[in-house]
């Protein structure tokens, strides 16, 4: 005879994770009532259910980045753990805080044969923080408290918490209700702060790279009154996109591979580079002429991060508002607020504000390019949208200012340096989630619009009305640029098959338009605002020249731009 409900340990399981915070749990139902069932019934916690794994860890992601807290992924042994992992490996590279809580078979089944047994820790241990087994119904609480304790402490990440099958079966443990897990807060040592203060104040230019690691920190104020004090250029990576609003005057984008000329020449002529909440990543350094030689003041929580792609003269190990405090009233200390070389610079940024801007696609052009059709879309959404992305080749155009401009009150999610093809589409369900009432925007390439379809009926069940802008070059457009640079066949890359995802988003009561100039896309796009109002998913397609490609990956690549084409 089962368990009442409330005395289970699934109940237990799923009121410790709200006690502690998290507030979904992701994931397919199991054979047996598990997590998400209990979770059903738990206040303070949503489920989320989904038609595969893979695009499960995706929407977790996409929900802790618009909630801002500790997503859960219920998972099982065997291929639901395994088929999980593409997004996990995102998750890892991304730093979301993610607790994966799964089964582990009967221990009499371990190395005779045991159904669906497999070594979930060792295949996980590289992309997680912390593993544990629960083998005694004593452990379960201290066990799922901890996990989400390092899931949000430190560096953000995964955890695993396996539960063995046998505690599963054995009485409940005692519960005790706890207060939310704190994530923890430190400052940087004084000393340090007052050296790296006086070179930033002693610099001849001096640049701002704000990372993803502040918006767990709450740091964008506290950085935009440093870049502000030290008159100094202020970059974002992909991660950290959104902290700051992109038409704040010392604003200039995105750092490496997204920046848009002229403002790759202030990164350029940089003397001395702060970085917060960055492991500068490749991307973040693609294109960056230079950085290994120019005086780097790194700030982050995660001791492991320093001297990883760059040797810091100055490493302060900290979280990331708390240490931008400390470095802007110790700024305020070594210079006066404005110095004339404070005011060059000043003008400097603007002068390369107005020369971005400059370069954008003007608004009468008769072709429906990538950057006309990303800037009708914003127009439509606002900035202060949530924005999801992709990383294929049409729809980097959306991480390059002023093409796209964000706002500090915007979601924006991005994959990490794993881009797995198809993170998109969950990342958005996940996202819109957490906030139905705020637009969600996904920009991505057919090719992975397809391969996260499998989260589209989930975006139906819950009434989202996600606005898709599918910018479609019949194919895979990254590795076709490549081979085309090298001048290699590229039959493998396009699609002759027709598209079925039209009939797929119809047939799940949503919208779609293929719109081949702004008048259409227009249209669709007011079609696509009363849709959200209904909860219905619009998918529009815009087709794509395989020539229309970001300015940052013609620099990188050192192509020129088409003829009439933008940068």
């Amino acid at each position: 005879m089962s368990a009442p409900p409330d005395t289970h340990p699934w109940h237990v399981v799923a009121a410790t994770l709200a006690d502690a915070g998290c507030d979904v749990v992701v994931g397919l139902p199991s054979d047996e009532p598990g997590l998400m069932d209990a979770a059903r019934t738990t206040s303070g916690l949503r489920v989320l259910g989904v038609r595969d794994q893979r695009a499960g860890a995706c929407a977790a992601i996409g929900h802790s980045a618009v909630s801002g807290r500790p997503a859960v992924l219920a998972v099982n042994s065997g291929p639901s753990f395994a088929n999980a992992l593409t997004g996990l490996l995102e998750a890892s590279s991304l730093g979301a805080p993610i607790v994966v809580v799964t089964t582990r078979v009967p221990a009499l089944g371990i190395g005779r044969g045991g159904f669906q047994h497999t070594d979930q820790a060792a295949m996980a241990r590289p992309l997680t923080k912390w593993d544990f087994l629960v083998e005694d119904p004593r452990q379960l609480t201290w066990a799922l408290r901890r996990a989400v304790h390092l899931a949000v402490n430190g560096a953000p990440g995964v955890v695993l918490v396996e539960i063995a099958d046998e505690v599963l079966r054995a009485p409940a443990p005692e519960r005790r209700p706890a207060p939310p897990v704190r994530r923890l807060r430190f400052a940087a040592d004084a000393e340090e702060v007052r050296r790296a203060a006086r070179l930033l104040t002693g610099a001849r230019l001096p640049v701002v790279v704000v990372g993803g690691g502040c918006k767990p920190a709450g740091a964008g104020a506290a950085v935009r009154r440093l870049a502000e004090l030290l008159a100094a250029p202020l970059f974002t990576t992909a991660a950290g996109r959104g902290l700051v609003d992109e038409e704040h005057p010392l604003a200039c984008g995105l750092v490496g591979l997204y920046t848009t000329p002229p403002a790759d020449g202030l990164l350029a002529d940089a003397d001395v580079v702060l970085a917060i909440g960055s492991r500068l990543e490749e991307t973040a350094r693609m294109g960056w002429n230079g950085l290994e030689d120019k005086t780097l003041v790194h700030v982050d929580v995660d001791p492991a991060v320093f001297h990883t792609a760059v040797e810091p003269e100055v490493a302060l190990l900290g979280d990331a508002a708390v240490v931008a405090g400390q470095l802007a009233d110790a700024v305020v200390a070594e210079a006066p607020a404005m110095t004339a070389d404070g005011a060059a610079r000043r003008a400097e940024v603007t002068a390369v504000r107005a020369a971005m801007r400059a370069r954008r696609t003007p608004a009468d052009d008769p072709e429906l390019t990538v950057t006309a059709a990303l800037r009708l879309l914003q127009e439509s959404v606002t900035r202060e949208a949530t924005l999801v992305q992709e990383n294929g080749l049409h729809d980097m155009w959306g991480y390059h200012y002023p093409v796209v401009s964000v706002g500090d009150g915007a979601r924006v999610i991005t994959p990490g340096e794993q881009t797995m093809v198809g993170f998109g589409l969950p990342a958005a369900v996940g996202a819109a989630l957490a906030d139905p009432a705020r637009r969600t925007v996904l920009v991505c390439g057919d090719g992975a619009f397809e391969m996260g379809l499998a989260a589209l009926p989930t975006a139906a069940e819950l009434n989202l009305g996600l606005t898709v802008l599918v910018l479609d070059n019949r194919g895979y457009g990254w590795p076709r640029f490549v081979r085309a640079e090298e001048r290699a066949p590229d039959t493998l890359t396009r699609f002759t098959a027709p598209a079925h995802t039209d009939a797929a988003v119809r047939a799940l009561g949503g919208l779609t338009a293929h719109c081949t100039t702004a008048a259409e896309l227009v249209a669709a796009l007011e079609g696509a605002a009363k849709a959200h109002a209904e909860g219905r998913t619009t998918v529009i397609t815009v087709p794509v020249r395989d020539d229309d490609v970001p300015v940052g990956v013609r620099r990188v690549f050192d192509t020129a731009p088409p003829a009439g084409g933008t940068a």
